[in-house]
């Protein structure tokens, strides 16, 4: 599904100070302390407005990630420089940064008064490390990021050899960054063995499907039962994206304009196998309709569909909405309009206006902060989904980068940009982190899952087989359809 960038910035709801509490936005914090200068650069580099950071330099802002004595930076800053650092380099090149800069003060602490104060200074850089390898483990499969985590977790338990706290402490975080990575490895390896279901060639010309075949109603013909599976589905897919998966949407883009840090697009394997279940759930709704032969059991088939997607509707459940509305909006199925007539429409049509594409999908964006705000004060499991449709998420991101520079004419880095943009994904991170709380049923997963599904050519083929053409374009078009088929065959 391709849906056009629009001229007006994505509107999107705003949640991430509930989350994170009210440093979200930036906000210099009471007691948290300022960075002071350091080699380089420092806080001359960084500029505030009302108390909120909004650019700096590459350097400054480097050095503002690192704690001192007497600061430690803000836990959203930490979040949103590490995400956006890699726009502009590597991670293993900051943490050679962050290395350096741990040095320079650790020799400032050791030749000056404050010695007594390096064993507070070390607990605080293995603080900051343990953020990092826990928001951002994958950073650290690369050799090199490791080798630099290394060699400043050996640099800073030096500063406190006597009881050996730091120590105990880069331990466990070590564990844990090794148990991550060995986790989404072993994911990695399960998502590349699984395959999309298998494209079926469908009717070869008046070929009728056995009477017995199995078909969607025959599985489950309950639509929240179905909507819950779904949710499932979706839900399950969709943890498996991770916050610098969809940095890779900006870090590519900026790839293609010969920027010097080149995104890796092997990273992109969830967002294209996430976009992947949204097409097939599409050609699945199309592939149920267009193969059912009489008339009266389509007309079911299309009512089923469209309660289905209602109740993803009502459970938050965007994405699956969005994909049978466009599966019923594919030609093959539209242009069946003796079987939409038939059915009753009413529903449907309030399905379409909610995902209806003017004023920048107004419609939906405003049911997606209903389904926010009733997320952020659910009683329940099942008031917190929200998944939003991922096509228009994506088109957000990339809307927002288009329109934004990376850099301001002074040359500093346009830190509000990046405050945006991590809002928007780690609101998006926090609804992906919801357990989903209904029952799994194995069998309708497993219908959804691997049913063949009609290529888009059969799908033409049952379509016509069901309603002959209606016109001289649908006649041409079932004519060279027909030929092209019977000279393959």
């Amino acid at each position: 599904m391709l849906l056009e960038p629009q001229e007006t910035m994505p509107q999107t709801s705003v949640v991430f100070s509930s989350i994170l509490g009210p440093s979200c936005s930036g906000q210099v914090q009471p007691g948290m302390g300022e960075r002071g200068g350091g080699a380089g650069g420092g806080s001359g580099d960084l500029i505030f407005q009302d108390g909120r950071l909004i650019s700096g330099s590459l350097e400054a802002l480097m050095e503002h990630l690192v704690p001192t004595v007497d600061y430690y930076p803000d836990r959203t800053y930490i979040f949103t420089f590490l995400l956006s650092s890699r726009v502009f380099m590597p991670p293993h090149d900051l943490l050679a940064r962050v290395g350096q800069i741990c040095v320079e003060q650790k020799q400032q602490l050791e030749a000056g008064p404050e010695k007594a104060k390096l064993k507070s200074f070390s607990a605080k850089i293995v603080q900051l490390l343990k953020e990092w390898t826990e928001a951002f483990p994958y950073d650290f499969q690369d050799e090199k990021a490791m080798a630099e985590l290394k060699a400043i977790t050996h640099r800073v338990t030096q500063c406190d050899e006597e009881n050996g706290t730091v120590k105990k402490a880069i331990a466990q975080m070590t564990q844990s960054l090794l148990l991550s990575l060995a986790a989404r490895s072993q994911l990695q390896e399960l998502r590349e063995k699984l395959r999309p279901p298998a494209v079926d060639k469908g009717p070869i010309l008046k070929t009728k499907p056995p009477a017995a075949q199995k078909d969607i109603l025959g599985v489950c013909c309950d639509p929240l039962v179905l909507a819950q599976q779904l949710t499932h589905i979706e839900l399950d897919r969709v943890s498996s994206i991770y916050p610098e998966d969809l940095m890779q949407i900006v870090s590519h883009m900026d790839s293609l304009d010969n920027h010097r840090c080149r995104g890796d697009l092997t990273k992109t394997y969830s967002l294209e196998a996430y976009d992947n279940w949204f097409n097939c759930l599409s050609m699945l709704v199309a592939t149920e309709v267009c193969r059912v032969v009489k008339k009266k059991h389509r007309t079911r088939m299309l009512e089923f569909f469209i309660d289905v997607a209602r109740e993803c509707f009502n459970i938050g459940n965007f994405n699956s909405m969005m994909a049978i509305i466009s599966g019923m909006n594919l030609s093959p199925v539209a242009r069946l309009k003796k079987t939409w007539s038939k059915v009753k429409t009413a529903k449907f049509d309030v399905l379409e206006h909610h995902m209806d594409p003017s004023s920048n999908f107004c419609n939906y964006r405003t049911a997606l902060q209903g389904a926010t705000q009733r997320s952020q004060m659910a009683n329940s499991s099942r008031e917190k989904i929200v998944i939003p449709v991922f096509n228009l998420f994506v088109k957000d991101i990339y809307f927002l980068h288009k329109i934004h520079t990376n850099h301001l004419p002074n040359g500093h880095i346009n830190f509000k940009k990046f405050w945006e943009i991590s809002r928007q994904i780690h609101e998006f991170m926090t609804w992906t982190q919801v357990e989903c709380p209904f029952e799994k049923d194995k069998k309708i997963q497993s219908y959804l899952l691997t049913a063949p599904i009609y290529s888009e050519e059969a799908l033409f083929v049952a379509s016509f087989e069901s309603e002959g053409p209606e016109n001289h374009m649908e006649r041409d078009s079932w004519k060279t359809l027909r030929t092209t088929l019977l000279n393959r065959a």
